[in-house]
């Protein structure tokens, strides 16, 4: 999705734009979204949790706009391109079940992607991490596999959910390498992308990342300075997130540093 649109537009226009006086104005930024679970669950202490019908009114939202969710890797190369107008990120963090059972179906029928990220020493468990909530269950191989055959992008959280920044040497480069080796194993790509899991990074860990020979890394709010497509932002996502609250989302992305910004 392309910030500072406030119509629908043509996905197809011109990416150069002329401002008043003929001056050429910057091209608009990119944003990504960021889901976690789809399901009718109201136990929801973290505000991770969007409703079936929710995800389904705010998928509508987009393609009413003429826009289309994508997976970050095609946004990516749609940047690198220059056409990443028209396009939008999806991603889905911690690899729930219901991604597979409940969000893929919504996406599918839109002819939407979108980014999951798994973890890999997890699958098959639940969200063990959360010291409070309900337990949820979490993708297994199968799930994996059939997700990737559905066209969507797998991508690495780590192996546990630990905050990265706290973690030793040996448990960041463990989390980082080995979740990347797990998954290109089951789906037999390449894993190009990874989110810092609760959205914590430090210099550390982009460098760990880099290293891992990831293309790029999800965070939330913007990475330390120089971090570039290794601490991509992202918009949350919730339940509460009406098409009035998804439009001034949208509007202020830039503004909030929560854009991805043209190359």
């Amino acid at each position: 999705m392309v910030a500072d649109i406030s119509a629908a537009r043509r996905a197809d226009a011109p990416d150069t734009e002329t401002a008043v006086g003929g001056r050429p104005r910057r091209r608009a930024a990119a944003w990504v979204a960021m889901y976690h679970s789809v399901s009718d669950c109201p136990d929801d202490p973290y505000n991770i949790t969007v409703t079936p019908e929710r995800l389904d009114r705010q998928l509508a939202w987009l393609a009413g706009r003429g826009l289309r969710g994508v997976s970050v890797r095609e946004l990516l190369a749609a940047r690198a391109r220059g056409t990443e107008r028209g396009l939008v990120g999806l991603t889905f963090d911690d690899g729930y079940t219901d991604f597979v059972t409940t969000a893929m179906p919504l996406l599918r029928r839109r002819g939407f992607t979108a980014t999951v990220f798994v973890l890999s020493g997890l699958l098959g468990g639940e969200n063990s991490w959360e010291r409070t909530g309900p337990r949820k269950p979490l993708l297994d191989v199968d799930d994996v596999q059939r997700a990737a055959a559905a066209g969507m992008e797998i991508a690495s959280h780590g192996l546990t959910h630990v905050d990265l920044t706290m973690a030793s040497d040996q448990v960041l480069h463990t989390e980082v390498n080995d979740s990347r080796h797990r998954l290109a194993a089951i789906t037999g790509g390449d894993i190009e992308g990874f989110c810092y899991p609760y959205g914590h990074l430090d210099r550390r860990a982009t460098d760990a990342v880099r290293r891992a020979g990831y293309g790029y890394a999800c965070a939330i709010a913007p990475g330390p300075a120089g971090s570039g497509d290794f601490a991509l932002p992202r918009i949350h996502m919730g339940q509460a997130d009406t098409s009035v609250r998804l439009e001034l989302k949208r509007r202020l992305a830039r503004v909030h540093g929560r854009a991805l910004e043209a190359v």
